[in-house]
């Protein structure tokens, strides 16, 4: 038996007739209530527009071929000689040096197990014309504390001193003497930093109490083993041992800072 709905006088039932859904909006489009068909809603890359989709496509492809330059220069890099990198190995390390450079010295029989810091001081000579000597700068310290705690450090900050005393130890003697064509190179690369890092700390200043002049430089390198971790039985003794070059002579462009 149907019932009915007082009200409406409509009738309620298996055997009701169906109602016919109302008629949209005036000036509507036809499927407003529902934009997408069930099941079939868009998200992600496919919700964005054709011309945004393309953009998204370009700059994916941009990045996959850079990630693969980058890969393929750095197995190019560590790779042993051959006919590419004798073709194009200026290109290699124009990408590698110096931001990517690689090394084996993590994986080395003998990792390198001492502190080794860079110092100089200066002779500056003031305004009555006398001639003062600072005490030592520890550049090493400086540029330690400027990374410490800095989660983007600068190149110059991390290698800049490691990189030019390299250098110069690997064309000078014990003695302190040029081996090779780059010794004199080596010398002028290194007394130029450390004038450009004592003009940066105010050296001058700090040992006349006014104007000056650096007449002349003293470089000098402390070097400390790192102590063994406690549970080794090892003995190492980590009192300094001192490398110091002869003073150099510091030109008039270099002491003003007209080198760069």
């Amino acid at each position: 038996m149907d019932a009915y709905d007082e009200g409406s006088n409509a009738r309620h039932g298996p055997d009701a007739p169906s109602r016919p859904a109302p008629p949209p909006e005036q000036g509507a489009p036809a499927d407003a209530a529902e934009p997408y068909p069930l099941g079939e809603l868009r998200t992600g890359v496919a919700a964005l527009s054709p011309r945004y989709q393309i953009v998204v496509a370009l700059a994916l492809a941009v990045v996959a071929i850079g990630v693969c330059v980058h890969l393929g220069m750095t197995f190019l890099h560590v790779a042993p000689a051959n006919t590419v990198t004798k073709t194009h190995g200026e290109a290699v390390d124009d990408w590698i040096y110096p931001e990517f450079e690689q090394n084996w010295k993590l994986f080395a029989p003998n990792p390198l197990q001492q502190n080794i810091s860079i110092q100089v001081r200066a002779g500056v000579r003031g305004p009555d014309g006398m001639t003062l000597t600072t005490g030592w700068y520890d550049l090493s310290a400086e540029d330690g504390r400027a990374i410490d705690g800095n989660l983007l450090p600068s190149h110059t900050q991390q290698n800049e001193l490691r990189r030019a005393w390299d250098f110069f130890v690997a064309t000078h003697d014990s003695e302190n003497r040029p081996v090779g064509l780059r010794g004199s190179l080596s010398e002028s690369y290194l007394r130029r930093i450390m004038v450009l890092r004592l003009d940066r700390d105010d050296a001058v200043r700090a040992a006349t109490g006014g104007a000056g002049v650096i007449e002349r430089v003293q470089v000098r390198s402390r070097t400390s083993n790192v102590p063994p971790p406690p549970w080794s039985r090892e003995k190492v003794s980590t009192t300094p041992s001192y490398r110091e070059l002869p003073w150099w002579k510091v030109s008039r462009d270099e002491a003003g800072g007209g080198v760069r």
